[in-house]
């Protein structure tokens, strides 16, 4: 199946979690204060302020403010970017690997 094929079949596919929480993401070494909109088991969808690119691999954390829950920690590659007004963009990823 292509990548085209799959991503669209994924959509009906993964329940998206909204989540409007802050993210860390690394990139080249650099740290890049970010928002995930949303989630699925597969995907996520943030808001940055820097101008990332589709196959710029990222690590994402999302800190957990619960002693109990551990935060998320994932490698991802982003497969979509739409620029927003204010300098900022959209970005949508594919998880590549969970920590």
């Amino acid at each position: 199946m292509s990548q085209t094929a799959r991503d669209y079949s994924e959509k009906r596919d993964f329940i998206r979690m909204r989540v409007d929480a802050e993210v860390s993401l690394i990139h080249e070494g650099d740290l890049v204060p970010a928002v995930c909109i949303d989630l699925s088991s597969s995907r996520m969808q943030l808001q940055a302020p820097r101008l990332l690119k589709v196959g710029d691999r990222l690590n994402v954390r999302i800190d957990s403010d619960h002693a109990a829950l551990k935060g998320l920690e994932a490698d991802t590659e982003v497969v979509w970017v739409k620029e927003q007004d204010g300098g900022t963009q959209k970005l949508g990823l594919t998880i590549l690997k969970m920590k």
